[in-house]
């Protein structure tokens, strides 16, 4: 009996969920697309106001579903902003005759025609590897889930129950101790 009940109540739960969806997708997204660069970021963000309402466990119990979608929606594109104040690994970057590359375009080169690309490309990694291994593991985790992995930062911080401020600034403190650490092959790229 108890099984039956909570089946029902997650098929209610569902079934507010699409409805909600239905309702004030639209919307939402005319809301959000005004506040950011692009489509794909404000549907981003669109996604993670649903995640979280499709998440809580007293749907039932908001007293006025549209301020609480536009209220989350206003937060998530705050986080947004904050996010993209985050470092990345695309922003070591250096400049030679051709342009201007970053770290993360090298580690990522095809270099199977070119053994000196092949044996600095190794010798990036290794740096990188031995600097990340200095962090403390929450910084360095932070890192690696977020660029080598290609995690978003809230994905980071809900599968550690941390909040996303705090993920953000152990990604910067790793950022920052790789670029400390690195500016000696920066410095060698650009000569």
């Amino acid at each position: 009996m108890d099984v039956e009940v909570i089946d029902m109540s997650e098929r209610e739960k569902e079934s507010l969920i699409a409805q909600t969806v239905r309702n004030y997708g639209g919307k939402l997204l005319s809301f959000i697309r005004p506040k950011v660069n692009n489509t794909e970021d404000a549907e981003d963000i669109l996604q993670e106001v649903w995640y979280q309402f499709s998440n809580l466990t007293n749907i039932s119990e908001i007293v006025n579903l549209s301020g609480w979608l536009y209220t989350v929606s206003r937060n998530k594109i705050t986080d947004s902003y904050r996010k993209k104040k985050t470092e990345n690994l695309e922003d070591f970057t250096f400049e030679n005759e051709d342009g201007t590359f970053s770290i993360k375009d090298i580690l990522l080169l095809d270099d199977s025609e070119n053994p000196e690309l092949l044996a600095f490309r190794e010798e990036v990694w290794k740096e990188l590897f031995t600097a990340l291994e200095e962090l403390p593991e929450k910084q360095r985790l932070a890192f690696v889930e977020s660029e080598i992995e290609g995690k978003k930062l809230h994905e980071i911080a809900d599968e550690q129950r941390e909040n996303i401020k705090t993920i953000i600034s152990r990604k910067n403190y790793a950022v920052k101790h790789l670029r400390k650490r690195m500016a000696i092959l920066y410095k060698d790229l650009n000569e």
